[in-house]
């Protein structure tokens, strides 16, 4: 498509949006607000769809318009949804909506970003979106208030910036949560192989602390998802994070969420207060959803004393960079804590660490399984069982083998304690089935 095409294109979007928007306040002068005030949501939507068919059907201006009932379905859009990216908002292909202004708007589906045709009418259309949404959520964003991070009311996260902190405008993005990804979407898809999934079930079930550690969008949320559904059904947990994303897959499950601090700078409640709080709620495991601060020290110190098996995510381009931020993290607490007692709690608290990744053209890959031991000197060392080897690239797509390395974790006396029995030879030096060209299908051994 030529750039004159696009550019017209364009410029017919933003003349929609533009009549969009005349007609909007059309309707709203056309209604009695202070009549409408005081009807449910269901019944103002009436109303409006009311005058609006009455309005467009009168108007000159959309007599050329294929679709009239679209017309309206876009209106009644603005003034209860999110206006221009409503049909993304209920696209479940669509994971994240990226607005970086009004005539570029992106969305990702399948781990690849695409550029949409959809525009704003201008600056203040989508200021307006962004402060409708921010309302919904019981924040306000202005000037004097130019970030907001929030969760909507579908589970869907919401971030926007705006001026004077966004120098080119008001930037809006959402990342939804609208697709619940059991195990075996995992194994359809390649993320990881069977072998994978028996080890994680056999260690979930077994208490061993697990880390998941990943870039942004590489999946992590999506497989602590996944592996709660391992726990035992007696259990209950409690999970602590800043947006309540996780979905467990267990029904004894309390959600527990941080408040940033009001405009005044009081009523803050940070994750370490909820880690504390939790212990008082006899939980049988903490998961957080995301570790970033002084709380990891009374994570590990909750992992070391009765609560085994506890969970968490963190942001990191490989299992020993996890470790390492681990460590930093626990400086945070300014506890003077001496480098081999951090080490030492980490050995102790998180047995496995699973490394996830969004490779190139978007695939979502589990990339490393790793044991982690304590040395007698109070550090650790870290053992790679399951690793993801890249091979090349096909059709903008990296393609690569699981492969398993030999190793035979320690823990695995722990695993048949428990009464789990992995299979023989599962962990024997060799390629794994690749899962680019023949994904893994799920085997009776991890089905409920």
């Amino acid at each position: 498509m030529s750039n004159q095409t696009l550019q017209s294109s364009a410029e017919a979007t933003t003349r929609y949006q533009s009549r969009k928007n005349e007609l909007h306040r059309e309707i709203i002068e056309a209604i009695d607000l202070s009549r409408v005030s005081k009807w449910s949501e269901d019944r103002v939507r009436q109303e409006l769809r009311t005058v609006a068919q009455r309005i467009v059907a009168s108007n000159k201006a959309y007599a050329d318009e294929a679709n009239k009932e679209a017309v309206i379905e876009d209106i009644l859009a603005e003034a209860f949804g999110t206006g221009p990216i409503e049909a993304f908002m209920n696209d479940s292909t669509v994971t994240e909506i990226m607005v970086n202004g009004p005539r570029e708007v992106y969305v990702e589906r399948d781990g690849n970003l695409q550029l949409t045709d959809v525009c704003f009418a201008d600056d203040a259309h989508v200021m307006q979106v962004i402060q409708r949404i921010a309302a919904r959520v019981g924040r306000r964003i202005d000037q004097s208030s130019p970030m907001v991070d929030a969760r909507m009311a579908d589970g869907s996260r919401v971030n926007a910036i705006v001026p004077p902190l966004a120098l080119d405008g008001p930037v809006l993005s959402v990342r939804r949560f609208g697709v619940r990804h059991q195990i075996e979407d995992l194994l359809a898809n390649g993320t990881l192989p069977n072998e994978v999934v028996l080890l994680l079930k056999a260690a979930v079930h077994a208490r061993l602390g697990v880390i998941i550690s990943g870039g942004t969008g590489a999946g992590k949320t999506t497989l602590l998802n996944c592996l709660s559904r391992f726990i035992p059904l007696r259990e209950r947990l409690v999970t602590i994070e800043d947006s309540a994303e996780l979905r467990l897959q267990r029904p004894h499950v309390v959600r527990l969420e941080t408040r940033a601090p009001s405009l005044d700078g009081t009523g803050e409640v940070t994750t370490r207060q909820l880690v504390r709080n939790s212990l008082r709620m006899r939980p049988d495991r903490i998961i957080i959803g995301e570790v970033r601060g002084a709380e990891a020290l009374d994570m590990l110190q909750a992992m070391n004393t009765g609560h085994e098996g506890s969970m968490t995510t963190i942001h990191a381009n490989s299992t020993r960079d996890a470790l390492a931020r681990l460590e930093m993290m626990v400086t945070m607490a300014k506890l003077e804590l001496p480098i081999d007692s951090i080490r030492r709690h980490i050995a102790l608290g998180i047995r496995l660490a699973i490394q996830v990744a969004r490779l190139r053209g978007g695939r979502r890959r589990v990339v490393g399984v790793s044991e982690i031991l304590r040395r007698r000197n109070g550090d650790y060392s870290v053992r790679d069982i399951f690793v993801f080897q890249q091979a090349t690239e096909r059709e903008g797509q990296a393609v690569g083998q699981f492969r398993c390395t030999g190793v035979v974790p320690r823990f695995l006396s722990q695993l048949q304690l428990a009464g789990c029995d992995l299979p023989e030879g599962i962990f024997r030096d060799r390629m794994l089935q690749n899962s680019d060209d023949s994904p893994s299908r799920p085997s009776r051994e991890h089905r409920e």
